[in-house]
């Protein structure tokens, strides 16, 4: 039971996830996309403030580099989910939109499925193990060892105040800073599910957002008449 409980909490997430966004589904939208802003906010503020203290002042804070790798990570883990529901993932689809409309319905499906087989196998691959594969680990995995090891990370360390309070080592830990890629990939693959369900039911076309071709073309068809 105590290798299981990061397999329950990833479940928990995502069934509350579910529950909350039937009821307040914008509020659960502009809170995905305050995330991505902060995210983003903090990586360009780190940035700017090192710049100054080095040129400026000739000095620095040595956990920054590691600190915006760690936060640009997070970016993209978190943001892949929400490229999925929002359909922000560029794609071509010039081929596939000349099928009939059955078989595009069925690629476009097949597409949606194995983005979030995608997902799934990198958050635990342990259940291929069910057609034969010999294959074990995945992000759940790695970030419980970290978890387990209690490892800091290179640079980023807590302030003093914080390790005299919390008496906590003075690294930050590997696992906190890992945390977002078994929650992105979770992310990833129940947005990828949704869109199974959406394109199913006629609610969107694609996973992917492949109307820039098109759009382009419609745009510029009198072009060559002027």
């Amino acid at each position: 039971m105590a290798g299981l409980w990061p397999y329950l909490a990833v479940l928990v997430l995502i069934v509350g996830l579910y529950l909350v966004e039937r009821r307040h589904a914008e509020a659960v939208t502009r809170l995905e996309e305050n995330v991505l802003a902060i995210l983003l906010a903090i990586i360009t503020l780190v940035s700017f403030s090192q710049v100054i203290a080095r040129y400026g002042f000739n000095s620095g804070w040595s956990g920054a580099l590691e600190l915006t790798r760690i936060l640009f990570a997070w970016m993209i883990l978190f943001g892949m989910g929400y490229g999925v529901k929002q359909g922000l993932h560029l794609g071509v689809d010039a081929a596939i939109r000349l099928f009939p409309r059955p078989a595009f319905r069925i690629v476009a499906l097949f597409g949606a499925l194995c983005t979030a087989l995608y997902a799934i196998i990198l958050l635990s691959a342990d259940w291929l193990s069910i057609f034969g594969a010999n294959s074990s680990g995945g992000a759940i995995f790695y970030w419980t060892k970290f978890f387990n090891l209690g490892l800091g990370l290179d640079d980023v360390r807590y302030p003093e105040w914080v390790q005299e309070t919390f008496g906590v080592q003075e690294r930050v830990q590997r696992w906190i800073a890992y945390l977002m890629l078994p929650i992105g990939l979770a992310l990833l693959a129940y947005r990828s599910l949704q869109a199974i369900v959406q394109i199913w039911t006629g609610q969107r076309e694609l996973i992917i957002a492949g109307h820039e071709a098109e759009d382009l073309v419609a745009q510029n068809k009198d072009l060559l008449k002027d």
